[in-house]
């Protein structure tokens, strides 16, 4: 499925085609696609929210599949189950690459925005960017787990929650129910602040203390929270519902503007705002190992891959339960 000019999900702006099997390079896999994951990234890219590199790029960054070409004496042999995700390539000679932070990379590059992803029947990748998959989940389970649940547990991290916190999740959708699971593991209290009627239901049956409405106040002081909604006007509800010292971790790539903050009551007390920049591969490789052993699981709607308008059609108008994943 390859996008030619960005446009409105309605209007079907991803077109099924036939392409050259993709060829890798040095130090690159062949994988044939089993599933990939939809997610709101991709959104973004389809209707032009995050600026095209290229036309005719595939989407596509929740990938699961084998590996049909190995680099020789590599870390994957043929036949090996990978995923791919969407940090694929660092320069890895920058001051944030050589300092743990390969994510604030200023030349790194992702997949299906720079390059082709997994909306196909075969992608490439470096193979030091690729991750080995927890056996316990299949692979249409996995999928979701290459973004949303990476940037979910990034989002964990940058917002500094600990065991037993009390923590808001703000959107609730393919990230943050797997986050939801991360942290009813460690113990924490969570709130759900979301519109959707399916939304509410999921986070009810994963163990969401309370679920309520965005606009409404969660019932206690949260330590922590977490906004998946790229809707920029909840930071300031969100502040005022933080305890003193509170952290608030913005996970999307994209998010609308946010309304004017008042000093005084939304960020006096050493309150914070961070933003999620995309994930090392430790955060991958750690999220991935906590995922087997939880182990969390995923609640997918399995379409086909010629299916892609539709499921991100689904995503933006929030008619999914859980994550689409897209089968070729």
């Amino acid at each position: 499925m390859t996008l030619e000019r960005p446009a409105a999900i309605e209007n079907d702006p991803l077109r099924l085609t036939d392409v050259p099997e993709p060829a890798p390079g040095a130090g690159e896999i062949l994988v044939r696609v089993s599933a990939c994951g939809v997610c709101r990234t991709d959104l973004h890219v389809a209707e032009g929210d995050l600026a095209p590199k290229r036309a005719g790029i595939v989407p596509g960054h929740e990938v699961v599949g084998t590996v049909e070409r190995a680099v020789t004496g590599g870390r994957f042999a043929a036949g090996a189950r990978v995923g791919i995700a969407w940090l694929r390539q660092t320069c890895g000679a920058c001051e944030y690459c050589r300092s743990g932070r390969e994510n604030l990379c200023p030349d790194a590059l992702f997949t299906g925005w720079d390059r082709d992803g997994g909306y196909a029947e075969y992608a490439v990748v470096r193979e030091d960017f690729a991750y080995g998959l927890p056996e316990a989940i299949d692979d249409e389970h996995a999928a979701p787990l290459l973004c949303a649940g990476i940037i979910g547990f990034r989002a964990i991290k940058r917002a500094s929650i600990a065991p037993g916190a009390t923590v808001g999740l703000y959107g609730f959708g393919g990230s943050a129910h797997l986050a939801l699971q991360v942290l009813r593991h460690w113990g924490c209290r969570v709130f759900v602040m979301s519109r959707g009627g399916v939304h509410r239901e999921l986070a009810e049956q994963l163990g969401a203390q309370w679920v309520g409405d965005a606009s409404e106040s969660p019932p206690a002081a949260l330590d922590a929270a977490i906004l998946f909604a790229p809707a920029g006007e909840l930071v300031p509800p969100i502040m005022l519902a933080l305890k003193r010292g509170g952290i608030l971790a913005i996970a999307g790539i994209h998010l609308s503007q946010i309304p004017l903050l008042d000093y005084a009551r939304h960020l006096f007390g050493e309150k914070e705002i961070r933003s999620v920049t995309a994930n090392t591969r430790a955060d991958g490789e750690e999220f991935l190992r906590e995922a087997g052993e939880i182990p969390i699981r995923s609640v997918t709607v399995g379409m086909r891959l010629e299916e892609a308008n539709r499921a991100l059609n689904m995503l933006k108008h929030d008619e999914l339960r859980g994550a689409a994943v897209l089968r070729p």
